[in-house]
C-alpha cells in the first residue's frame, strides 16, 4: 500500500469518530489512521468483539489478582479500595516525539533543581526579580527550615512526575510539575506486564521501548546519593501505612526495588544517624524514599502531632547523614502559582529557550489577573495551587451558576490560593466503552529519575477520562489508565518483546 494512502479500520475499531478540535493520538480528523499508529491499530482492529472482550476480562482478572488498587477517600464508603481502571487500547508515541519530550523534560528538571538550590541558598533569582519573593515565601511548599541545607549530591528532585498534554496543534505542553511524592509509576509497570501477555506479537513488531527496569534504575540512583558513598547503601521506603491511597504502589516498589518498606515507628535516630529495627538488630539507614508529606516527616521539626514520621530526622538530614528523596521543601517548585515562571527560570539558570511549552496561566495573587479571572470565570479552569488529584478545581464551562458564585467568593477571600487557565483541549485516544471504541481525553505523566545521572522512563502513565465528555483524568475522579507505547526503538536500543 502506498505510504500516502488513507487507511481506515474495517473491524473492531470501525466507526471510530475523532472529536472535532482535538488531537487524536491514533486517528486523523477524517477517520483515517495516523501513519504512526497503523501497525498497532490494524492488529487490534483485526480482533473480533468476542476476542477483545475475552482479553479485556483476562486483563481485569490479572490486575485484580495482583491487587492493583487505589483508595478513594471522597467515596461514600471512605477509603474504599477499587481496582484501577485500565483500557486495553494503548496510547501511541513515536520515537521522534519521545526524543523531543525526553530533551524537554531533562531541561525542565535541571532548571527546577537549580531554582530549589538557589531559593534555599543565595536567592539570586529572587534578588533579580525572576520570581517575586513574596510568591515563593508565601507558598505552602516553601520550608524556611531547610534554608542553607544542601542535600547529599546536591540533588533534591530524585523522582519527578511531569504532567503533559498534547494540544490541538500537535504541541506537547507541560500542564503541571509533581516534585514531592509523585505517584502512579506502579500502574505503568503493571499495565505493561498485562499488555505483554495480552498482545505479545504486537510488542515484537512495534519495538516498544521497555519500562521494566524502572525499579532498578530508581534504587541505583538513590543508592548513588547515599551520604557515606557506600556500595552497600541501605535504602528504605517510608510509607504512612496500609490506609494510604497509594499503599499498593509503596509495597509494589519495595518488592521490585529490593528495599524494606517501613513506617515511622520502624525508624529511630541515635548518634546523629537514622536506624531501622530489624530481626538482626538496628541497622543504619542511608537513604529514605519517603512517601509521606513534609509536615509529617519529623514531629520535632514540623507537626508535633505526627505519628507517621521520625523524631530527629530533620536534624540528621541537616547534618548530611541521611538522604531524603524527594527533598523536603520541593513543594515550592511545583506550586501552581510558581509554574508560570518556569520558562523564565529555564532562561535564567540555563541560558536556553524552553523546549516544551506550557499553558497560559493567570495568577490570582496578581490583582489585575485576578480581576480578569473573576470577569471570565465561566470560560476558565480554576485550580487551587496546593491541591492535587482533581480536587479544588472548577471547570468554568461545565459549572453551574451556584458553583461559579461560590468559587468567585473563594478567590476573593484567598487569591493567592488560586490560578486559572483557559480550557485546553486534551488529546484523545481510542478507548473501549460499552458501545465500542470511542475517543476519550488523555494526559501523560512521564517519570524522571535523578541520581548521579538523570534518566527518563520511556512513555509514562497515560491517564484517561473514562466518562464521556470529561476532562478529569484522575483516578479519584473517575479516570483510568492506558499503557503508553513509545514505538520504534532505534538500532542499539532495547525493546520490549513478547513473553
Amino acid at each position: 500500500m502506498p505510504s500516502g494512502a488513507l487507511v481506515r479500520p474495517t473491524g473492531l475499531l470501525s466507526g471510530y469518530t475523532p472529536l472535532v478540535g482535538t488531537y487524536d493520538e491514533a486517528f486523523e480528523l477524517d477517520g483515517s489512521v495516523r501513519a504512526k499508529a497503523r501497525g498497532v491499530v490494524s492488529r487490534i482492529d483485526s480482533l473480533s468483539r468476542g476476542e477483545f472482550r475475552e482479553r479485556k476480562g483476562l486483563a481485569e482478572d490479572t490486575l485484580l489478582r495482583n491487587g492493583v488498587t487505589f483508595a478513594v477517600y471522597s467515596d461514600e464508603r471512605s477509603g474504599v479500595e477499587r481496582v484501577f481502571p485500565f483500557d486495553l487500547i494503548p496510547r501511541i508515541i513515536t520515537h521522534d516525539d519521545w526524543r523531543h519530550l525526553d530533551a524537554g523534560l531533562r531541561q525542565r528538571i535541571q532548571a527546577l533543581e537549580a531554582f530549589l538550590e538557589d531559593i534555599y541558598g543565595q536567592g539570586r533569582c529572587l534578588f533579580e526579580g525572576v520570581v517575586p519573593r513574596d510568591m515563593v515565601e508565601a507558598s505552602s511548599g516553601f520550608l524556611p527550615q531547610v534554608k542553607g541545607i544542601r542535600p547529599p549530591g546536591g540533588v533534591r528532585i530524585h523522582i519527578a512526575g511531569i504532567d503533559i498534554i498534547h494540544a490541538p496543534d500537535g504541541r506537547f505542553l507541560v500542564l503541571e510539575d509533581n516534585l514531592r511524592c509523585p505517584s502512579g509509576v506502579s500502574y505503568v509497570l503493571e499495565n505493561r506486564a498485562v499488555m505483554k501477555r495480552i498482545f505479545p506479537k504486537i510488542f515484537e513488531e512495534a519495538r516498544v521501548l521497555p519500562v521494566v527496569d524502572y525499579p532498578l534504575r530508581l534504587v541505583g540512583a538513590l543508592a548513588s546519593l547515599a551520604p557515606n558513598g557506600r556500595d552497600d547503601a541501605r535504602v528504605v521506603i517510608l510509607t504512612p501505612g496500609p490506609f494510604n491511597s497509594a499503599y499498593f504502589e509503596h509495597s509494589f516498589l519495595a518488592r521490585r526495588m529490593g528495599c524494606e518498606l517501613v513506617e515511622g515507628p520502624d525508624l529511630f535516630v541515635s548518634d546523629d544517624r537514622v536506624w531501622v529495627r530489624t530481626t538482626k538488630g538496628a541497622q543504619r539507614v542511608d537513604v529514605i524514599y519517603r512517601r509521606i508529606d513534609d509536615a509529617f516527616l519529623d514531629p520535632d521539626a514540623f507537626r508535633k502531632d505526627s505519628v507517621l514520621g521520625v523524631p530527629g530526622l530533620m536534624r540528621v538530614y541537616a547534618e548530611g547523614n541521611v538522604t531524603l528523596a524527594n527533598a523536603p521543601g520541593n513543594g515550592v517548585a511545583d506550586d501552581k502559582a510558581v509554574y508560570p515562571y518556569v520558562p523564565d527560570l529555564i532562561r535564567f539558570f540555563l541560558d536556553e529557550e524552553p523546549i516544551l511549552g506550557q499553558v497560559e496561566t493567570f495568577v490570582c495573587a496578581r490583582p489585575e489577573e485576578c480581576e480578569h479571572v473573576l470577569a471570565n470565570l465561566g470560560s476558565l479552569v480554576v485550580k487551587a495551587v496546593d491541591e492535587a488529584g482533581g480536587y479544588g478545581m472548577l471547570i468554568g464551562p461545565q459549572a453551574s451558576k451556584k458553583e461559579l458564585k461560590e468559587f468567585a467568593a473563594r478567590i476573593k477571600m484567598s487569591p493567592r490560593k488560586y490560578i486559572a487557565q483557559p480550557r485546553i483541549e486534551l488529546s484523545t485516544s481510542p478507548t473501549w466503552t460499552g458501545k465500542g471504541a470511542e475517543p476519550r481525553r488523555v494526559d501523560l505523566r512521564p517519570y524522571i529519575v535523578s541520581g548521579t545521572q538523570r534518566w527518563v522512563l520511556p512513555g509514562g502513565l497515560s491517564r484517561v477520562a473514562l466518562r464521556e465528555g470529561s476532562y478529569v483524568v484522575n483516578s479519584s475522579q473517575g479516570g483510568g489508565s492506558k499503557d503508553t507505547w513509545v514505538l520504534g526503538a532505534a538500532p542499539g536500543e532495547a525493546a520490549d518483546g513478547g513473553l
